[in-house]
Order: C-alpha cells, then sequence, then structure tokens
C-alpha cells in the first residue's frame, strides 16, 4: 500500500469528499485506513449490570484506501504515489506530479 500513517491525504469519494486529513492508522491487510476527522460515526453504547452508564460515543471509521490521494509535502497538491528504486537497492515513495521524492513519515520523525 503506498499510504502511510501519518500522511496528509485528500477524500476523493463518499460523503466527506474534499476533505484533507492525516492518516492516523493503516490497515495493510484490509486496505483500509483512519483519517483524522473524517467518516465520524455516532454509536449509541447501551448501559451495563456493572454500572456503566449509557453514552453516546463518536469516532473514525476506516475508509478505504482507493477513496483517498495522497497529498505531496513538496508541492501541497494531490498526486498518485510511485516507486523508485534507490542506489543502495531500497525503493521510495515519489510524487507523480512534481517528481519529488517523499519522505517516509515514520523514519523522519526520528
Amino acid at each position: 500500500m503506498k499510504i502511510l500513517s501519518s500522511d496528509t491525504v485528500l477524500i476523493t469519494a463518499g460523503k466527506d469528499k474534499g476533505k484533507t486529513g492525516k492518516v492516523m492508522r493503516a490497515d495493510h491487510s484490509a486496505r483500509k485506513i483512519v483519517v483524522e476527522k473524517v467518516n465520524i460515526v455516532t454509536k449509541h453504547i447501551k448501559k451495563r449490570a456493572d454500572g456503566t452508564p449509557g453514552q453516546i460515543v463518536k469516532f473514525e471509521k476506516p475508509i478505504d484506501v482507493s477513496n483517498v490521494k495522497l497529498v505531496c509535502p513538496n508541492c501541497k497538491k494531490p498526486a498518485r504515489v510511485g516507486f523508485k528504486k534507490l542506489e543502495n537497492g531500497k525503493k521510495a515513495r515519489f510524487c507523480k506530479k512534481c517528481g519529488e521524492g517523499i519522505a517516509n513519515p515514520k523514519l523522519s520523525k526520528k
């Protein structure tokens, strides 16, 4: 999957079309991602016998990765993502619009 957690994405389909947000979680096996403040659903939780009160909870549900586009951190435009092989044999992501490399968000935090 070409989209990783901590990437910024643009929603291209669904009720939140046109919104942008940061990816909080990415499930590579199911090809789903959770984007903060996008696809908010309301769940009603019944009260429990042990005294826990009933409540209404709002949270983000996962969306399919095919319904988003990565926003390039270099050109700030939504673009497709490609891979290039580097000299050291590793693969790196790049923006197909501007041609610049896209850093891995997990590696750039350190």
